[in-house]
């Protein structure tokens, strides 16, 4: 096989404290590819989310074999794109983009990332009632992907209840009807006195937005609790159900499996997941004190 580089990129708002170039960039390195990983940050640019399409075209033209995109390009990027994943198209959403052959084609890795840190970190969990929390992008793929695994029914909860409508709509179209429902957060006690488990997909509890996402006396032992946040790895929901005696799931996994996920699209090598998960996980620790 003739010895070829890669060129990947990042395009979203205030990346520059992103892990994935370093989580790329490493298992590149293990594996004998030259591969580099350039972060486009809109902000640092001075243009807004919709020149998304703009910074497309010149990353094919100048030769990028794909990009990750995150916040806010997610939805915007898809009017640019040739084709969709079948999961991308019913997410609405893409976060990782290859070009072949000429085509830019959309897929949604952190869908298969949550999944398979769900499943590799909660493989007993129930999952006849799970309430989330958070509708928003990553909100949408977490659903996607509980569903995916075999949830019964998921219940979204957002602070804009016209939010959670949509994406519990969007859900039963996806996997049929009654699969998904929508609750003001006024409900919660109820919901949570009946649920299985907690996914957390809403930014509280990041280090830019310390807290807990609820009241903490909502949680239980009964319940388990996954995190979609993973800077800090240990958040605030995730210590006080830890010493509830629920299980849980911190967010390090859903970052280190998509990124594996992408890196398999990019080159076409199968990564070592577990290996990127470590490095996640000595990355976001190694910045945890400073972010």
């Amino acid at each position: 096989m003739p010895h070829r580089s890669y060129l990947v990129g990042l395009i979203g708002s205030g990346i520059g404290p992103s892990l994935s170039p370093a989580l790329h960039e490493r298992e590149a390195d293990r594996q004998g590819l030259r591969l580099v990983y350039r972060p486009i940050d809109i902000d640092t640019l001075g243009v807004p989310p919709e020149a998304v399409g703009d910074l497309l075209r010149a990353a094919r033209d100048l030769g990028f074999d794909g990009l990750n995109i995150t916040h806010p390009c997610k939805q915007l990027v898809i009017e640019h794109l040739d084709a969709l994943t079948p999961q991308a198209e019913a997410l609405g959403a893409v976060n990782t983009v290859v070009f072949e052959d000429g085509r830019a084609v959309g897929h949604n890795t952190d869908v298969t990332g949550f999944a398979t840190s769900f499943a590799r970190g909660l493989p007993d969990a129930l999952l006849e009632r799970v309430v989330q929390l958070g509708a928003g992008g990553a909100g949408a793929a977490v659903a996607h992907a509980t569903l995916t695994l075999g949830a019964e029914r998921v219940t979204v909860v957002d602070a804009l209840p016209e939010r959670a409508a949509a994406l519990a709509g969007s859900l039963n179209r996806a996997f049929g009807e009654g699969r998904a429902a929508a609750a003001p957060p006024e409900r919660r006690t109820e919901l949570l006195a009946q649920a299985d488990g907690i996914v957390h997909a809403t930014p509280t509890g990041m280090a830019a937005h310390p807290g807990l996402p609820l009241p903490a006396e909502l949680l239980h032992s009964g319940l388990w609790v996954a995190e979609v946040v993973y800077r800090p790895l240990e958040t605030e929901l995730l210590r006080t159900a830890r010493a509830l005696g629920c299980a849980t799931l911190d967010g390090g996994g859903m970052a280190a499996f998509q990124a594996a996920d992408a890196f398999r699209l990019f080159t076409g090598r199968e990564p070592d997941a577990a290996r990127m998960l470590a490095d996640l996980t000595e990355l976001a620790g190694a910045v945890g004190a400073s972010n």
